[in-house]
């Protein structure tokens, strides 16, 4: 066990793995699909039952929500969840960016790294577009220095100092590299 727990995955290798039989591979996993048989409820020793129990066992599942943009969904999912969010369908570079992502296991750190990768670049197309339609980003507001003035001075005024002071060393430390050049 630890020799396989301590062998590098190969490149790719995690495609392949996802690749294998979906079938083969849900009935090997325990608890994979648990809600889907009302009888095996995971709360039965804790829940205290009431008189309404009976009927939420007897629901009608949600219908299949209409895909009318991108999706994005992982790939160890053969398909599309049943009901899903649209309000933010990906565009641009941070769009291009997340199908990137989406073509690696969710069990790798490049799928994850490269969404939080394209998270950051939205938020830069996001400033940008804001200033494309005449509106400037305000600071003060944005980030909460107002609430935090009103309600944590101290903190505030600590942190402000520092970062004055950080950014004074730097362009100190920039300027004199460029004079003994």
């Amino acid at each position: 066990m630890q020799e396989v727990l301590e062998k590098k995955i190969d490149e790719f290798q995690d495609r392949k793995i996802v690749d294998r039989n979906m079938d083969d591979r849900t009935k090997n996993i325990p608890g994979w699909g648990m809600d889907a048989d009302p009888e095996n409820d995971p709360t039965y020793p804790m829940k205290r039952w009431n008189g309404a129990d009976h009927e939420r066992l007897n629901y009608e599942k949600a219908p299949q929500q209409p895909i009318d943009i991108e999706i994005f969904h992982s790939i160890e999912r053969p398909n599309v969840t049943r009901v899903f969010g649209t309000s933010t369908p990906p565009v641009g570079l941070s769009g291009a960016v997340r199908r990137v992502a989406y073509k690696y296991s969710e069990a790798t750190a490049t799928h994850w790294m490269t969404l939080i990768l394209a998270d950051r670049i939205n938020v830069i197309e996001g400033k940008l577009s804001d200033l494309k339609s005449g509106i400037l980003p305000n600071p003060w507001i944005e980030r909460g220095w107002r609430a935090e003035w009103k309600h944590n001075r101290t903190a505030f005024i600590g942190r402000a100092a520092t970062t004055a002071l950080l950014i004074t060393a730097g362009l100190l430390l920039m300027s004199k590299k460029r004079n003994n050049k």
